[in-house]
């Protein structure tokens, strides 16, 4: 999960596994594979960041394992 910030400035996490697409347009657009759209303020390359930051982290907890 990744923590994301929606316009209104409160944050929520999103199970980084359901994005289908991110969009800038100009604000970020995240579509996910149900097709519900999320918009946040953090840009689509900050996103993919922090999607690849926990991606990481979970596969050095299963070397560890």
């Amino acid at each position: 999960m990744i923590k994301l910030t929606r316009l209104n400035k409160q944050e929520y996490y999103v199970n980084s596994d359901l994005i289908e697409t991110i969009e800038m347009t100009p604000d970020t657009v995240i579509t996910m594979l149900n097709g519900k759209k999320l918009i946040v303020s953090e840009a689509a390359d900050e996103v993919v960041e922090r999607i690849v930051r926990f991606r990481g982290k979970i596969q050095s907890f299963t070397q560890i394992v």
